[in-house]
C-alpha cells in the first residue's frame, strides 16, 4: 500500500504563524448630531481619519481557555489602505496545538477618552476569531478572510460571539427574502473560495483567462458592495417598522444589532506541501491484568464498555444531509485509478509474447530516439514511458536507452519489476555515464543498482579513481533487505564492488579509506547519524578485508592517519596561539624539529595521503612557513624518496570538500580532453580533505595576477624575464606561450561550466614556465559574493599576456576555448551525473540548493542549442567577458581592500 501524502500534526514542530494581511471595508460617518452630543467621539483614530493608524492584537485560545500571552503588530503608518503585512510568531507548536486551538484576533483604536471595552487608551476597532483547524480537522493555510465585528474585541470562547465566519442568519418563515444575502454577495463568497485555490494551488495558473477573471472579480465585488448597502438600508427600515408595531411577524425585536459597516480582516497561515491533520496522542489500551483487580462485585457488571460509534473527519451522522463526505488528501496528488488500472493492463505477462518481436513504425522510432537523447535530468511523461515500454525489446540494442527504460518502469508493481529484471542482461553494454546514473538516488531497486556496478567492474583502476568520490557518496542511496545500516553495507554490491577493488590497490584504497574517514567525521547540521554509521561500516569492512588480503597495506594507512593526527594537531596550535606571524613560524618550526612528531625523518618511506604515489622520508623545518591568513595555513616541504621537494599547505578550520570536488571535476575533464588529443596544459593540483575542518593541498609555486602586474607591470613582461626568446614575436619562448594559452583557454571554459566565482587577482595564479591556473573554489554553481560579476573571468591582464585582441595568440585562444566547450559538451550526461551523485553530500555550495544544483551546471552545456550555436554562443561571451567593466571594477576595489588591510 502506497504511503498516504499527509502529514499529523504531531509530527509538525514548527510555532504557528499568522500573517496580518489587511482590512477592507467603509466606515459609517458619524451624524453631526451625535457629535454634538458626544463630543469624546471626535477624538477616536478612526473617526477623525479613515485610515487611521490601527494595530493588531493575537491571542491563542482553546475551550474558552486562554494559551499564552497576546502578540501584537508593530506600529506602522497607513496612507490609502490598511495593510500591515507582518508574521507573529505564536508561542505554541502546531504538534502541540489542541483540536480547538483558536485564534482571537482584536483590531485596536485610539481612543484618548477610554470606552466601551477600552484597555488604557484603546478600544477595540473590531474583533474576529479564527479556528486553527477546519472542521474536518485539517490545518488551514493560505488567505483567510474573517468578518470584523464592530466595536468588539475578539473573544476566544467555545460559542464565540465573533466567528470569522459567521453562521448563516436565522429568520422565520415569513421573514422576507430580502433580508438575507443578496445573489451578488453569495456568488461573491463563492468565487473567493475558488481564488484561494488558485492560490493555493490547485486549481492551475492560465495567465490570458486569470486577467478577465479578476477583471470580472472586481465588478463583481462593487455590486456586491452596492447590495450590501441596500440589504442594510431595508433591514434598519425592517427593524424600525418592527419597533414601531411589537409583535409583528417578521422580524423580531430582539433580531441581532443591524451592521451596515462590512469590515473584513485577510489574514494569512503559512502553506504546506502537504496538507496537516489534526492528531492526538495515541495511548496504548490498559492491560486485562488492571480491569480483573478492580473488578466489581457485581458478576454481570460489564468490564468494558461497549466502545462509542464515531465517525470520521469529514463523515456526517444520522442527522447530515444523506451524502457520505470522506475527507482524502490525496485527492490530486496521486495519479488517475483508470489510468493506472490501463498501464497495468498493456503492462501485463500477456503482452509481453507479442512485444517480443514488435518493430515501430518511421514515425514511432523518431519519438524513440529524441527520448533516448533526453539528458539525465529529463523526466518522461507518461505516454513517453509507456512508449518505451512498449518497444523494450526493440532498444535493447541501444545502450543509451536502458537509463529511460528503468525510468518508464514502475517498481512497485512486483509483476513489472520482474519483467523488468529479466530483461536486464539482454541489454547492450552500458556506457559508464549510464553506470553511475543508475546508482544515484531514483533507482533504488537493488538489481539494477547490482547490474550498474557490474558496468564498472569492466573499468580500470584509473578510471574507477576518476568516480570514487561520487561512488562513496553513492553509498548512501543502498538500501538493505534488513533495513539497518550494518545491513546496507554488509548487503550493498557497490561497497563489496569498492572494498575488493581498493584492497589490491593502494592507490584506490588510500583515496576510499580518507573519502570515507571523511563522512564518518561529519557532524555538521544536516548530516544523518545514521549515514555516519553506514560509512563506519564499510570502513570496517574494508580494514577487515585488508587484514586479510593486505596487512602491509593496512599498517600503512594507520601510519597515514598518525601522519594527519599530528599535523593536525600543530596546525591547531599554531592557529589559535596569540603570537605574531614570525613567532608562529618559529614554533612551526621547533615542532617539526621535535623527534616526538617523528617528521623530520620517516622511516620507512610513507606514501603521502595527498597523492600515495609519493613516497615521503622526511620534511625540511627551515623552509616551513605560516601564511598570513586568519587560518594560519601552513606550509610544509616534504622530502621524497627520489630526493626531490613537495611541498604542501595544510589548512585547519576550512572545509576542503568543495574544493576537492572541483579538482576531481578539472581532472576528468582534463582526461577527458586529453582523449580528444586536445591536451590544454591544466595544472589540476591535488587537494585531500583529512576530515570535515581539515585537509591538505599540494602548493605549486607560482604567482598571482596582482603581484605579476605590480612588479612587472604585464603578464608578458613576466613571460619575458622568465622565458626569454628575441627570436619569438612577443620576445617568450614558444613553448611557454603555447602553455599560457591552452591553460588560459582550458580554465575559462572550465570554470564557466562549474560557475566558479569570486575570481580576482589574487586567486588567478600564474607559474614561471607559462601555465595559468585558478585556486580558491569558494563559491561555485554562479554563485559569487560581489554584485554583477562576470559569468566567465578573462580579464585584461590574461588578454595583454597573450599580445591584445589582434593578436594570434588571442584568435588561436579562442579556438581552443570553443574546441574545448564543444568537447565536454559531448560528456555532458557524465558530468551531470557525477554532480547528481553529490546532491546530498555536505557541500557548502550544493547544501544551499540540492534540487537546482545539477540544472545549474545543465544550463551552462545549454544542450539544447546546435554545435554552431553552442560556439556563437561562447565567441559572445568571450566578448562580454574581456569588456566587462564590473569586473575591472571588481579587481580593483579588492586591491584596495588587500591593501588597506596590509
Amino acid at each position: 500500500m502506497e504511503a498516504f501524502t499527509f502529514a499529523v500534526s504531531t509530527q509538525v514542530d514548527f510555532p504557528i504563524h499568522v500573517k496580518i494581511g489587511s482590512l477592507e471595508g467603509k466606515q459609517k460617518q458619524v451624524p453631526l448630531s451625535v457629535l454634538y452630543k458626544r463630543p469624546d467621539l471626535r477624538h477616536i483614530g478612526s473617526i477623525q481619519n479613515p485610515t487611521s493608524d490601527l494595530f493588531v492584537t493575537v491571542q491563542l485560545w482553546s475551550d474558552s481557555k486562554q494559551l499564552g500571552v497576546p502578540m501584537q503588530t508593530s506600529y506602522k503608518t497607513f496612507k490609502s489602505v490598511r495593510a500591515w503585512n507582518e508574521w507573529l510568531q505564536m508561542p505554541m507548536s502546531i504538534k502541540d496545538a489542541p483540536l480547538s486551538c483558536q485564534l482571537a484576533v482584536t483590531i485596536w483604536d485610539l481612543s484618548p477618552f477610554g470606552g466601551k471595552g477600552a484597555d488604557g487608551h484603546y478600544i477595540p476597532f473590531g474583533g474576529t476569531t479564527v479556528p486553527l483547524f477546519d472542521e474536518d480537522g485539517k490545518l488551514k493555510t493560505g488567505r483567510q478572510k474573517c468578518k470584523v465585528y464592530r466595536h468588539k474585541a475578539a473573544d476566544g470562547f467555545s460559542s464565540t460571539a465573533t466567528p470569522s465566519t459567521p453562521p448563516p442568519r436565522r429568520r422565520k418563515n415569513n421573514a422576507s427574502d430580502a433580508l438575507g444575502p443578496s445573489v451578488e454577495e453569495m456568488e461573491l463568497e463563492r468565487v473567493e473560495v475558488l481564488i484561494k485555490k488558485h492560490e493555493m494551488g490547485e486549481i492551475p495558473r492560465i495567465d490570458w483567462m486569470d486577467q478577465m477573471v479578476f477583471r470580472q472579480l472586481e465588478k463583481l465585488k462593487l455590486n456586491a458592495e452596492e447590495a450590501a448597502r441596500k440589504r442594510a438600508i431595508r433591514l434598519k427600515a425592517t427593524k424600525n417598522k418592527a419597533s414601531e408595531t411589537p409583535g409583528a411577524d417578521g422580524v423580531n425585536s430582539d433580531e441581532e444589532e443591524i451592521d451596515d459597516e462590512n469590515f473584513v480582516l485577510y489574514i494569512e497561515f503559512p502553506r504546506f506541501d502537504h496538507p496537516i491533520v489534526w492528531t492526538d496522542h495515541q495511548y496504548p489500551a490498559p492491560p486485562v491484568s488492571s480491569y480483573s483487580q478492580n473488578a466489581p462485585a457485581n458478576p454481570n457488571a460489564t468490564l468494558k464498555p461497549v466502545p462509542e460509534v464515531r465517525f470520521g473527519p469529514g463523515i456526517e451522522g444520522a442527522n447530515g444531509d444523506g451524502v457520505i463526505r470522506i475527507y482524502d488528501p490525496e485527492v490530486g496528488q496521486t495519479g488517475n485509478p483508470c489510468e493506472d488500472k490501463h498501464r497495468r493492463l498493456i503492462r501485463s505477462h500477456r503482452t509481453g509474447i507479442m512485444d517480443r518481436d514488435l518493430k515501430p513504425n518511421p514515425k514511432i522510432r523518431d519519438e524513440l530516439n529524441v527520448i533516448v537523447s533526453y539528458e539525465p535530468t529529463q523526466d518522461l511523461t507518461a505516454e513517453e514511458k509507456d512508449l518505451v515500454w512498449r518497444f523494450r525489446y526493440y532498444l535493447t540494442r541501444e545502450k543509451r536507452a536502458l537509463t529511460k527504460f528503468v525510468k518508464s518502469v514502475n517498481w512497485r508493481d512486483a509483476g513489472e519489476a520482474q519483467q523488468a529484471v529479466e530483461i536486464l542482461p539482454k541489454w547492450t553494454e552500458i556506457d559508464v555515464d549510464d553506470a553511475l546514473e543508475l546508482l544515484g538516488p531514483t533507482f533504488d531497486n537493488t538489481a539494477v543498482r547490482s547490474y550498474a556496478v557490474d558496468r564498472l567492474r569492466k573499468a580500470d583502476d584509473e578510471e574507477l579513481l576518476l568516480y570514487l568520490l561520487q561512488l562513496v557518496q553513492a553509498l548512501k542511496y543502498e538500501e538493505s533487505s534488513r533495513g539497518d545500516t550494518e545491513g546496507a553495507a554488509h548487503d550493498s554490491s557497490l561497497a563489496n564492488f569498492l572494498i575488493t577493488r581498493a584492497a589490491n590497490n593502494f592507490k584506490l584504497g588510500s583515496y576510499l579509506h580518507w573519502y570515507l574517514m571523511v563522512e564518518c567525521d561529519d557532524t555538521s547540521p544536516g548530516t544523518l547519524s545514521t549515514q555516519r554509521r553506514l560509512f563506519a561500516r564499510v570502513e570496517y569492512y574494508f580494514m577487515a578485508e585488508l587484514e586479510q588480503v593486505s596487512p602491509e597495506q593496512r599498517k600503512t594507512l594507520l601510519r597515514q592517519g598518525e601522519l594527519v593526527a599530528v599535523l593536525t594537531k600543530i596546525a591547531k596550535d599554531i592557529r589559535f596561539a596569540r603570537e605574531t606571524r614570525p613567532l608562529k613560524i618559529e614554533k612551526l618550526k621547533k615542532y617539526l624539529k621535535d623527534p616526538k612528531n617523528e617528521l623530520v625523518h620517516i622511516d620507512p618511506p610513507l606514501p603521502l595521503p595527498l597523492d600515495p604515489e609519493i613516497l615521503v622520508t622526511g620534511c625540511f623545518p627551515e623552509e616551513s612557513n605560516v601564511f598570513k591568513s586568519s587560518l594560519s595555513p601552513l606550509h610544509i616541504t616534504f622530502k621524497t624518496s627520489e630526493g626531490r621537494k613537495y611541498p604542501i599547505l595544510f589548512k585547519v578550520g576550512d572545509d576542503l570538500r568543495q574544493d576537492q570536488l572541483v579538482i576531481q571535476i578539472i581532472i576528468l575533464m582534463d582526461r577527458l580532453l586529453q582523449k580528444e588529443n586536445l591536451d590544454l596544459k591544466l595544472t589540476p593540483y591535488r587537494i585531500l580533505a583529512t576530515n570535515a575542518t581539515a585537509g591538505a593541498v599540494q602548493f605549486i609555486p607560482s604567482t598571482s595576477l596582482s603581484a605579476v602586474s605590480a612588479k612587472y607591470k604585464s603578464v608578458l613582461a613576466y613571460l619575458q624575464a622568465n622565458n626569454p626568446d628575441e627570436n619569438e614575436p612577443l620576445g617568450v619562448r614558444k613553448e611557454t606561450m603555447d602553455a599560457y594559452v591552452k591553460s588560459c583557454a582550458g580554465y575559462c571554459v572550465i570554470t564557466y561550466l562549474l560557475g566558479v566565482g569570486d575570481r580576482h587577482l589574487e586567486n588567478l595564479l600564474l607559474a614561471p614556465d607559462g601555465h595559468f591556473f585558478h585556486a580558491d573554489f569558494g563559491f561555485i554553481l554562479g554563485r559569487d559574493p560581489k554584485p554583477f560579476a562576470p559569468m566567465m573571468k578573462l580579464c585584461k591582464e590574461m588578454v595583454e599576456g597573450m599580445g591584445g585582441t589582434t593578436s594570434p595568440q588571442y584568435l588561436q585562444f579562442k579556438q581552443y576555448c570553443f574546441t574545448a566547450y564543444t568537447t565536454l559538451r559531448k560528456s555532458a550526461n557524465l558530468i551531470l551525473n557525477l554532480f547528481s551523485l553529490m546532491v546530498d553530500a555536505n557541500i557548502p555550495d550544493i547544501r544551499v540548493e540540492p534540487d537546482k544544483a545539477v540544472f545549474k551546471v545543465k544550463e551552462r552545456f545549454h544542450l539544447e542549442m546546435s554545435e554552431e550555436e553552442a560556439i556563437r554562443h561562447f565567441e559572445q561571451l568571450i566578448g562580454d567577458s574581456v569588456n566587462a567593466i564590473f569586473g575591472v571594477v571588481i579587481d580593483r576595489l579588492h586591491e584596495f581592500v588587500q591593501g588597506w588591510r596590509a
